[in-house]
Protein backbone atom coordinates (compact mmCIF):
# COMPACT_ATOMS: atom_id res chain seq x y z
CA UNK A 1 0.00 0.00 0.00
CA UNK A 2 2.72 2.71 1.21
CA UNK A 3 4.87 1.71 -2.20
CA UNK A 4 1.39 2.35 -4.52
CA UNK A 5 0.78 5.27 -2.81
CA UNK A 6 4.48 6.70 -2.91
CA UNK A 7 4.73 5.86 -6.34
CA UNK A 8 1.17 7.53 -7.01
CA UNK A 9 2.58 10.70 -5.38
CA UNK A 10 6.39 10.65 -6.55
CA UNK A 11 6.06 9.69 -10.30
CA UNK A 12 3.67 12.50 -11.90
CA UNK A 13 5.62 15.66 -8.84
CA UNK A 14 9.23 14.24 -10.54
CA UNK A 15 7.74 14.63 -13.90
CA UNK A 16 6.64 17.74 -13.06
CA UNK A 17 9.55 18.95 -11.77
CA UNK A 18 12.18 17.56 -13.84
CA UNK A 19 10.43 17.15 -16.77
CA UNK A 20 11.89 13.87 -18.07
CA UNK A 21 12.11 13.08 -22.26
CA UNK A 22 10.42 9.49 -22.36
CA UNK A 23 10.31 7.48 -25.35
CA UNK A 24 9.24 4.04 -26.30
CA UNK A 25 7.04 3.23 -23.05
CA UNK A 26 5.13 1.25 -25.44
CA UNK A 27 8.10 -1.37 -25.39
CA UNK A 28 7.46 -2.38 -21.83
CA UNK A 29 4.69 -5.48 -21.77
CA UNK A 30 2.38 -4.29 -19.67
CA UNK A 31 1.74 -7.90 -17.80
CA UNK A 32 4.07 -10.70 -17.45
CA UNK A 33 7.84 -11.09 -16.74
CA UNK A 34 10.08 -8.74 -18.30
CA UNK A 35 13.75 -7.53 -17.72
CA UNK A 36 14.83 -3.75 -17.99
CA UNK A 37 18.26 -4.30 -18.79
CA UNK A 38 20.17 -0.61 -18.86
CA UNK A 39 23.07 1.34 -18.87
CA UNK A 40 24.43 3.01 -15.60
CA UNK A 41 25.45 6.20 -15.03
CA UNK A 42 24.19 7.69 -11.74
CA UNK A 43 22.85 6.19 -8.57
CA UNK A 44 19.54 7.90 -9.18
CA UNK A 45 18.97 5.54 -12.44
CA UNK A 46 17.15 3.03 -10.06
CA UNK A 47 14.67 6.04 -9.05
CA UNK A 48 14.07 7.48 -12.44
CA UNK A 49 13.53 4.02 -14.45
CA UNK A 50 10.48 3.02 -11.99
CA UNK A 51 9.44 6.20 -11.91
CA UNK A 52 8.94 7.05 -16.05
CA UNK A 53 8.17 2.94 -16.43
CA UNK A 54 4.24 1.97 -17.29
CA UNK A 55 4.31 -0.77 -14.43
CA UNK A 56 6.31 -1.10 -11.10
CA UNK A 57 10.18 -1.91 -11.75
CA UNK A 58 12.36 -3.99 -8.77
CA UNK A 59 15.52 -3.27 -8.54
CA UNK A 60 18.13 -5.19 -6.09
CA UNK A 61 19.65 -2.62 -3.60
CA UNK A 62 21.81 -2.95 -1.11
CA UNK A 63 21.20 -5.03 2.39
CA UNK A 64 22.05 -1.52 4.16
CA UNK A 65 20.04 0.64 2.78
CA UNK A 66 17.02 -1.08 5.19
CA UNK A 67 19.40 -1.28 7.99
CA UNK A 68 20.02 2.14 8.91
CA UNK A 69 19.23 4.12 11.97
CA UNK A 70 17.75 7.62 13.00
CA UNK A 71 16.31 9.88 10.62
CA UNK A 72 18.54 9.34 7.38
CA UNK A 73 17.81 5.38 8.22
CA UNK A 74 14.42 5.72 7.82
CA UNK A 75 14.62 8.00 5.20
CA UNK A 76 16.61 5.39 2.99
CA UNK A 77 13.94 2.74 4.54
CA UNK A 78 11.08 4.13 3.37
CA UNK A 79 12.21 5.29 0.03
CA UNK A 80 13.61 1.36 -1.34
CA UNK A 81 10.76 0.15 -0.06
CA UNK A 82 8.79 2.47 -1.86
CA UNK A 83 10.34 2.01 -4.98
CA UNK A 84 10.21 -2.38 -4.12
CA UNK A 85 13.89 -2.17 -4.03
CA UNK A 86 15.07 -6.23 -2.66
CA UNK A 87 17.88 -6.31 -0.27
CA UNK A 88 20.36 -8.38 -0.88
CA UNK A 89 24.06 -8.57 0.24
CA UNK A 90 26.95 -7.68 -1.76
CA UNK A 91 30.50 -8.77 -2.42
CA UNK A 92 30.92 -12.43 -3.14
CA UNK A 93 30.23 -14.92 -5.57
CA UNK A 94 27.53 -16.72 -3.30
CA UNK A 95 26.12 -13.14 -2.89
CA UNK A 96 26.09 -12.55 -6.79
CA UNK A 97 24.14 -15.73 -7.15
CA UNK A 98 21.90 -14.87 -4.30
CA UNK A 99 21.52 -11.51 -6.32
CA UNK A 100 20.39 -13.62 -9.41
CA UNK A 101 17.68 -15.81 -7.39
CA UNK A 102 16.32 -12.90 -6.13
CA UNK A 103 16.01 -11.42 -9.36
CA UNK A 104 14.86 -14.66 -10.53
CA UNK A 105 11.95 -14.81 -8.23
CA UNK A 106 10.31 -11.50 -9.19
CA UNK A 107 10.40 -12.63 -12.68
CA UNK A 108 8.90 -16.02 -11.51
CA UNK A 109 5.93 -13.86 -9.73
CA UNK A 110 5.38 -12.12 -12.96
CA UNK A 111 7.39 -9.27 -13.16
CA UNK A 112 9.13 -6.30 -14.01
CA UNK A 113 13.05 -6.61 -12.87
CA UNK A 114 15.40 -3.87 -13.49
CA UNK A 115 19.36 -4.70 -14.37
CA UNK A 116 22.56 -2.93 -15.07
CA UNK A 117 24.65 -5.36 -17.29
CA UNK A 118 27.89 -2.76 -16.89
CA UNK A 119 27.67 -4.10 -13.08
CA UNK A 120 28.23 -0.57 -11.56
CA UNK A 121 27.90 2.94 -12.74
CA UNK A 122 30.31 4.85 -15.35
CA UNK A 123 32.17 7.52 -14.33
CA UNK A 124 33.38 7.99 -17.32
CA UNK A 125 30.51 7.84 -19.68
CA UNK A 126 31.03 5.22 -21.65
CA UNK A 127 29.43 2.01 -22.05
CA UNK A 128 30.94 -1.11 -20.35
CA UNK A 129 31.17 -4.71 -21.29
CA UNK A 130 28.14 -6.16 -20.33
CA UNK A 131 28.70 -9.48 -17.71
CA UNK A 132 26.41 -12.45 -18.43
CA UNK A 133 24.33 -12.75 -15.44
CA UNK A 134 21.75 -10.60 -17.35
CA UNK A 135 21.37 -13.66 -20.14
CA UNK A 136 21.68 -15.89 -17.58
CA UNK A 137 18.05 -14.62 -15.80
CA UNK A 138 16.49 -14.01 -19.61
CA UNK A 139 17.60 -17.44 -20.51
CA UNK A 140 16.19 -19.12 -17.53
CA UNK A 141 13.30 -16.94 -16.77
CA UNK A 142 12.11 -17.21 -20.90
CA UNK A 143 11.19 -13.38 -19.85
CA UNK A 144 12.09 -10.33 -22.84
CA UNK A 145 14.48 -8.23 -22.04
CA UNK A 146 13.54 -4.49 -22.88
CA UNK A 147 17.01 -2.18 -23.21
CA UNK A 148 16.98 1.03 -22.10
CA UNK A 149 19.05 4.03 -22.36
CA UNK A 150 19.39 6.68 -19.68
CA UNK A 151 21.21 10.40 -20.67
CA UNK A 152 21.18 13.04 -18.48
CA UNK A 153 21.11 11.24 -14.53
CA UNK A 154 24.71 11.92 -13.99
CA UNK A 155 24.36 15.29 -14.02
CA UNK A 156 21.13 15.27 -11.69
CA UNK A 157 23.32 13.82 -8.61
CA UNK A 158 27.04 14.18 -9.63
CA UNK A 159 29.78 11.77 -7.59
CA UNK A 160 29.72 13.67 -3.88
CA UNK A 161 27.16 15.64 -4.50
CA UNK A 162 24.74 15.07 -1.40
CA UNK A 163 21.38 16.38 -2.91
CA UNK A 164 20.01 16.01 -6.27
CA UNK A 165 19.76 18.99 -8.66
CA UNK A 166 16.88 19.91 -11.05
CA UNK A 167 18.36 18.59 -14.54
CA UNK A 168 16.17 17.49 -17.25
CA UNK A 169 17.01 13.47 -18.32
CA UNK A 170 16.13 11.59 -20.71
CA UNK A 171 15.01 7.59 -21.05
CA UNK A 172 14.55 5.43 -24.26
CA UNK A 173 12.98 1.93 -24.06
CA UNK A 174 13.97 -0.20 -26.52
CA UNK A 175 12.05 -2.98 -28.33
CA UNK A 176 11.70 -6.40 -26.63
CA UNK A 177 14.60 -8.83 -27.18
CA UNK A 178 13.40 -12.32 -27.17
CA UNK A 179 16.05 -15.63 -26.61
CA UNK A 180 13.93 -18.17 -25.71
CA UNK A 181 14.93 -20.03 -28.94
CA UNK A 182 18.62 -20.16 -27.30
CA UNK A 183 17.11 -21.50 -23.72
CA UNK A 184 18.97 -24.94 -24.18
CA UNK A 185 21.86 -24.03 -26.36
CA UNK A 186 24.67 -25.43 -25.47
CA UNK A 187 27.24 -25.31 -24.31
CA UNK A 188 25.64 -22.06 -22.36
CA UNK A 189 28.60 -20.15 -21.01
CA UNK A 190 29.21 -18.96 -25.12
CA UNK A 191 25.56 -18.39 -25.68
CA UNK A 192 25.21 -16.31 -22.45
CA UNK A 193 28.09 -13.86 -23.52
CA UNK A 194 26.19 -13.78 -27.06
CA UNK A 195 22.90 -12.94 -25.35
CA UNK A 196 24.69 -10.16 -23.46
CA UNK A 197 26.49 -8.75 -26.26
CA UNK A 198 23.34 -8.56 -28.02
CA UNK A 199 21.71 -6.60 -25.56
CA UNK A 200 24.83 -4.18 -24.90
CA UNK A 201 24.35 -3.82 -28.24
CA UNK A 202 20.82 -2.73 -27.85
CA UNK A 203 21.57 -0.35 -25.37
CA UNK A 204 24.37 1.10 -27.35
CA UNK A 205 21.82 1.78 -30.43
CA UNK A 206 19.57 3.95 -27.92
CA UNK A 207 22.52 5.75 -26.20
CA UNK A 208 25.42 6.29 -28.29
CA UNK A 209 27.60 6.03 -26.06
CA UNK A 210 31.42 5.91 -26.41
CA UNK A 211 32.02 1.99 -26.12
CA UNK A 212 34.79 0.04 -24.64
CA UNK A 213 35.52 -3.83 -24.35
CA UNK A 214 36.76 -3.31 -20.76
CA UNK A 215 34.46 -4.21 -17.82
CA UNK A 216 33.85 -1.56 -15.73
CA UNK A 217 35.32 -2.45 -12.44
CA UNK A 218 34.38 -0.92 -8.91
CA UNK A 219 36.92 2.25 -7.92
CA UNK A 220 38.77 0.41 -5.42
CA UNK A 221 39.16 -2.71 -7.36
CA UNK A 222 40.17 -1.09 -10.38
CA UNK A 223 42.75 1.14 -8.13
CA UNK A 224 44.32 -2.01 -6.65
CA UNK A 225 44.62 -3.87 -10.01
Amino acid sequence: MFAAVARSVLAPLARTVYRPVVEGRENVPRRGPVIIASNHLSFIDSVVIPLVAPRPVVFLAKAEYFTGTGLKGWLSRAWFTAIDAVPVERGTHRAAQASLDAALGVLAGGGAFGIYPEGTRSLDGRLYRGRTGVAWLALTSGAPVVPVALAGTEKIQPVGSRLPRIRRVTVRFGAPLDFGDRADVRPAGPVRRAVTDEIMDAIHALSDQPRTAAYNEPPRRAEAA
